[in-house]
């Protein structure tokens, strides 16, 4: 790997390990991604990786440590969202959730003016959702 590639860090909570040979499951399954380090804590339960994102993404990642048999937990996060005047502008906001960085569902509720997101954990940041909806032409705090 180049070490002069920007690299970005993550530390990822890996359930479903039991002993030495399922954390050298996930760290071979993560290491076999394009630009990937990782060392797996057994005892920790977590993986730090660091990567190239130029040649992979987070969503590479979990669906490695899943391929292999393990998972990343979820993890809820709720949003009050401001702007939103209709179906079509609901509509907007959960497309913007839904693209974000470790989202794995999104729920708008207009008449509350809220957002239910469910993501990964160790990837899914309130920064980055706000930021969503905010691109999105809307407001949202958490």
């Amino acid at each position: 790997m180049d070490d002069l590639a920007p690299r970005t860090a993550l530390v990822l909570p890996v359930e479903g390990m039991t002993c030495a040979t399922c954390a050298g499951r996930v760290e071979q399954a993560l290491r076999a991604l394009p630009g990937v380090e990782a060392a797996v804590n057994l005892a920790g339960e977590q993986a730090h990786v660091e990567f190239d994102p130029a040649r992979a993404a987070p969503v590479d990642l979990l669906r490695a440590i899943e391929g292999a048999g393990y998972e990343v937990p979820s993890v809820r996060m709720r949003l009050a969202i401001e702007g939103m005047t209709c179906a079509t502008c609901a509509g907007r906001v959960e497309k913007a959730l839904a693209s974000a960085q470790g989202v794995r569902m999104a729920q708008v509720n207009l008449a509350a003016e809220t957002a239910s997101v469910e993501g990964a954990s160790g990837v899914l940041r309130a920064a980055d959702l706000v930021a969503a909806v905010e691109q999105a032409g809307y407001g949202a705090r958490v």
